[in-house]
């Protein structure tokens, strides 16, 4: 008998691996963040017997929706007045839009106590006079424009005369917007793992896909673990998509984040955005957590490396000592960074990267407002080829 033994790299499982929990699926979702579960959530929905495994390489999710600031916004007026002179209109419109709904999403299908919904406002800081009341001015015309897209004339309004309340250093004026909140990411997450794995989704963590190749019969996912073969692929990294599809309309965007030790006397709410949105603090939990200042060195914050800089975290201190808690004392507890994916627009991408394999990418920094839309798009357009 003639020796038919050769070298696999499909070593690393048995009969019962491959029966049960690696072969036969219908779809594979390359990513377990926000748009990948969500995509998986609405396929479910669609198509109850449809057999769908998310890959991850991560132990926890690895881009963005763990590891942002917990803020359930849809734009500050410095960042929509800066988006509108890059961005065409009717764009910078929808995807205000698009995140109202998506967050109305959010919220109905976790339930506000499963994400820990907190409706305590999001609020822009100027330091600056002219900007200040330059702002203000936008404000009263954006609070006309948006009853058009989400319903609402009465989004933003002065609250400068609480800035007493809040103790801050340097800062001259404040615009609220009363619609926005904050959320618990962590609880956020856990909850929506749970709820696919409650619906019969399978999730598998620790494994890199390496590469994706396309043939006549299906999609072959290469990993470190597993030579997968599924008859349709959705890749759902967001900054991490180039990588894997070679696309540049859609690129890494690191985010620094710490959070300050519990610090008496912190009786402030709300989230808060300064700078056109690139610096954002809000209360948590008795600490304050601080993110931001990719504007910084846009060049070097382009990575998928979640090593933190030097530069940025000293601003981020120096926000803190001079802005947020100019007569406090603090200490900071943790320092992280989570990858975003953004490009020459903030609106995402979700199309068909080829005949087989489709791209829902691009958050654009609104994974948490947008995730959930976009993940029932996908689903849409995956309707004609499941």
């Amino acid at each position: 008998m003639k020796n038919s033994f050769k070298k696999s790299n499909n070593v690393k499982v048995s009969y019962w691996d491959k029966k049960e929990f690696l072969d036969n699926k219908d779809i594979i979702i390359i990513g377990s963040g926000l748009v990948g579960l969500f995509t998986a959530y609405h396929i479910r929905k669609k198509f109850p017997k449809t057999k769908i495994l998310v890959l991850e390489r991560g132990v926890l999710p690895h881009g963005a929706s763990t590891k942002n600031a917990g803020f359930a916004c849809f734009g500050s007026p410095s960042e929509i007045f800066d988006d509108l002179k890059k961005i065409p209109e009717d764009t910078v419109w929808q995807t205000i839009a698009m995140r109202w709904n998506g967050l109305k999403k959010l919220r109905s299908i976790l339930g506000d106590g499963n994400i820990g919904f907190e409706p305590v406002g999001g609020f822009e800081c100027f330091d600056d006079k002219y900007e200040f009341l330059e702002m203000l001015e936008f404000s009263n015309l954006l609070n006309k424009k948006l009853k058009t897209f989400i319903g609402k004339n009465d989004v933003y309004d002065d609250y400068s005369v609480h800035l007493k309340d809040y103790g801050f250093g340097k800062i001259v004026g404040l615009i609220r917007n009363k619609y926005e909140a904050g959320i618990q990411t962590g609880r956020m997450m856990q909850s929506l793992l749970t709820l696919c794995r409650e619906a019969g989704i399978e999730i598998l963590n620790g494994i890199t896909v390496e590469q994706i190749q396309e043939c006549n019969d299906g999609v072959e996912v290469h990993t470190d673990f597993y030579h997968f073969k599924v008859p349709n692929v959705v890749i759902a990294t967001n900054g991490f998509a180039s990588a894997i599809t070679g696309r540049k309309d859609v690129l890494p965007a690191r985010a620094q984040v710490l959070i300050t030790e519990k610090i008496k006397g912190l009786n402030w709410k709300g989230t808060f955005h300064m700078d056109k949105g690139y610096y954002y603090f809000r209360e948590l939990d008795g600490r304050v957590l601080l993110g931001g200042g990719r504007n910084l060195d846009f060049k070097t914050e382009t990575t998928t490396d979640f090593e933190l800089t030097e530069k940025i975290q000293l601003k981020l201190e120096e926000l803190l000592q001079r802005v947020i808690l100019p007569r406090k004392k603090f200490r900071i507890e943790q320092r992280w960074a989570g990858i975003m994916g953004v490009g020459p627009e903030k609106k995402p991408i979700i199309e068909w990267h080829s005949e087989r394999v489709l791209i829902a990418v691009r958050m654009g920094g609104m994974g948490v407002a947008i995730g959930s839309v976009v993940g029932e798009m996908a689903a849409e357009k995956l309707k004609e080829r499941l």
